[in-house]
C-alpha cells in the first residue's frame, strides 16, 4: 500500500520538514519520511500490518497514532500538531491494537526478524524462513515443505505477481531471503484475491530503494562444514522518485541435497542468484516498478553405496520478469496492473559412460514457462475495503527425456516391450517428446468490512482451468472475527 498524509499546525498552516515514521515493534519494520513544502509525507511499498505512526517537528509536541494497512488501496491521513511549549496535559489516545482481528489465519514476518532465523539448507533460504516463521508447515527433504499436511499446495504472491509452481530447489530456484522485506503467511481463510493453491499463501513484498534517505546494504560471507562457503551482497539507493535494490547471492557446498546415506556421497552443488527491483515515480499518481530475477542451481545427484559408479548431475535455470504499474484515483482508489513472465529449465545429465548408471540410464530436458497478467482495482470507503480483479495466465510445458536399460539382469525374462530399449542387448534409447499448454482465467471480488468489533471478509472467485481437463470453479469466501 501507499500511505500519504498532510501535517498542519493549530492554525491549519502546513508544516514542512516534519519527521514522520511508521513502525511495528513486533516485526521490527520501520520507515521514515519528511514532509515537503506542502506539508505532505508519503510512504511507499508498505506491507499489510498494524503500525504506530509518529510525527515530530521542532516546536511541536510529538504525535503518535495507530495505523492499520489491510489492502493495497492508498491510505490518506491528515494530522494537526499541538504547540510543544504550551502543552501541559497528557493525552491518552488510541494505540495500535494488540489483537489482530483479521478473519484470515496468518503470520506477519519482517526482514528484521526472519533474517535472524537459522538458515542451514543451501539454496532454500525462502523455504527456511517460511518454515521457521509459522507453525502451519511441515518440513520435507531438499528444502521442501508442506502446508497443513497438503502436498506442495503453496501460492506465492511476490509484489503482486502470482507464482504457483513448486519452489523446491530440485524443480526450480527460490527468491533469496535477503531480497524480501516482509511476508504475510496466510494459513486459513484467504480472501477471494488468492486462488489456485491456497493451503498456504505467501504474500511477499520485496525491498525497495524508493524514497531511501541514503544508500543502504549489506555484505556477508560464510563458511561451514562439508566444504560449504557462501557470499551475499545487497545494495539499495534512491530518491523520492527513483529507487533501485539489488541482491547478489552465491553458495557452494558438498551437501547440497539430502542424501540417501548418513554421509553425503556425490553431493556437491552450487547456487547463484541475482535479484533487482527498480521503482520510478512518474508523478503524484503514477508509479512503475520492475522485478528482475535470474538464478541457477547446479548439483550432483547423490549416490547410495551401490551406485558409486554413477556421475549424474542436474542443472536448473530460472529467469523472471515482472513489470508493474499503479495508478491512484482520488485519495482512496488504486489500480494495479502486473504482467509477468517466468521460465524454469531443468537439465538432467546421465553419466558420461551410460553403463556406469544402473539399472537404467536416463537424461531429461524440460521447460516450464508461465506468463500472464494480473490486474485489480482496490478502493476504501468508510468501513469497506473492496478489491475487484482478474488474472489471466498460460503455462507452457515442454518435456524431453531419454531412457535405456543398462543392467543385463534387469530384463532376464526378455519382455518384448523392453528389448528395443535394452542397451545391454544392443537396443537403443527410448525417446519421449511432449508439450502442452494450460490456460487459466480468474475473476474475483472481495470486501473487508469493519462493523464495530466485527471484521468480515466476504468475496467471490471464479477460476477457469483448461489443461488436461477443463473445469470451472465458483468459490464463495466468507470469514468472520470478533
Amino acid at each position: 500500500s501507499t500511505v500519504v498524509g498532510i501535517v498542519r499546525d493549530p492554525s491549519q498552516m502546513l508544516v514542512p520538514n516534519a519527521h514522520a515514521e511508521i513502525r511495528n515493534s513486533a516485526t521490527g519494520y520501520k520507515q521514515t519520511a519528511a514532509t515537503d513544502e506542502t506539508g505532505a509525507f508519503r510512504f511507499a511499498n508498505v506491507p499489510p500490518n498494524m503500525y504506530d505512526l509518529v510525527i515530530s517537528a521542532p516546536g511541536f509536541a510529538d504525535l503518535t497514532e495507530p495505523l492499520e494497512v489491510r489492502s493495497s488501496a492508498p491510505v490518506s491521513l491528515s494530522y494537526t500538531l499541538k504547540m510543544g511549549d504550551v502543552t501541559t496535559t497528557v493525552d491518552v489516545s488510541a494505540a495500535t491494537p494488540l489483537i489482530d482481528t483479521d478473519p484470515a489465519a496468518h503470520v506477519d514476518a519482517d526482514s528484521s526478524a526472519f533474517m535472524k532465523l537459522p538458515r542451514f539448507d543451501p539454496a532454500s533460504g525462502l523455504s527456511s524462513i517460511i518454515n521457521n516463521s509459522t507453525g502451519g508447515t511441515a518440513a520435507d527433504a531438499n528444502g521442501f515443505f508442506h502446508p497443513l499436511g497438503d502436498h506442495a499446495q503453496v501460492s506465492f504472491v511476490i509484489d503482486g505477481q502470482p507464482v504457483n509452481d513448486q519452489q523446491s530447489k530440485v524443480f526450480s530456484t527460490q527468491l533469496p531471503a535477503n531480497a524480501v522485506q516482509s511476508m504475510e503467511l496466510i494459513t486459513g481463510a484467504p480472501d477471494a484475491q488468492y486462488g489456485d493453491k491456497s493451503s498456504l499463501v505467501v504474500n511477499a513484498v520485496t525491498k525497495s530503494g524508493l524514497g531511501a534517505a541514503r544508500p543502504f546494504g549489506s555484505l556477508e560471507t560464510g563458511w561451514g562444514s562439508f566444504g560449504t562457503y557462501s557470499g551475499s551482497a545487497t545494495l539499495g539507493f534512491g530518491t523520492a522518485t527513483f529507487g533501485n535494490f539489488i541482491a547478489l547471492n552465491a553458495v557452494r557446498t558438498g551437501h547440497f541435497l539430502d542424501t540417501p546415506e548418513f554421509l553425503p556421497i556425490h553431493d556437491i552443488g552450487n547456487n547463484e542468484s541475482v535479484f533487482d527491483r527498480l521503482d520510478y515515480q512518474l508523478g503524484p499518481r503514477d508509479t512503475l516498478h520492475l522485478n528482475l530475477f535470474l538464478a541457477r542451481n547446479w548439483f550432483q545427484v547423490p549416490n547410495s553405496y551401490d551406485q558409486l559408479t554413477q556421475d549424474q548431475k542436474q542443472r536448473v535455470l530460472t529467469w523472471n520478469i515482472a513489470p508493474g504499474y499503479q495508478r491512484t484515483f482520488g485519495s482512496a482508489t488504486l489500480l494495479s496492473i502486473t504482467p509477468f513472465g517466468r521460465r524454469d529449465q531443468v537439465n538432467y545429465y546421465a553419466s558420461r559412460n551410460p553403463f556406469d548408471d544402473t539399472p537404467i540410464t536416463d537424461s531429461q530436458n524440460r521447460f516450464l514457462t508461465n506468463y500472464g497478467v494480473k490486474a485489480d482495482l482496490a478502493t476504501s470507503h468508510k468501513s469497506h475495503n473492496i478489491k475487484i480483479g482478474m488474472q489471466v495466465q498460460q503455462t507452457r510445458l515442454l518435456e524431453n527425456f531419454y531412457l535405456g536399460i543398462t543392467s543385463p539382469t534387469f530384463n532376464l525374462t526378455l519382455l518384448p516391450g523392453l528389448i528395443p530399449y535394452d542397451l545391454a542387448r544392443g537396443g537403443t534409447y527410448f525417446a519421449f517428446h511432449g508439450s502442452n499448454s494450460i490456460n487459466q482465467v480468474a475473476f474475483y471480488v472481495s470486501d473487508n468490512i469493519k462493523l464495530g468489533d466485527f471484521n468480515i471478509d466476504a468475496g467471490l472467485r471464479d477460476d477457469q482451468y483448461n489443461g488436461l481437463v477443463a473445469k470451472n470453479g465458483i468459490q464463495p469466501r466468507l470469514g468472520l472475527s470478533y
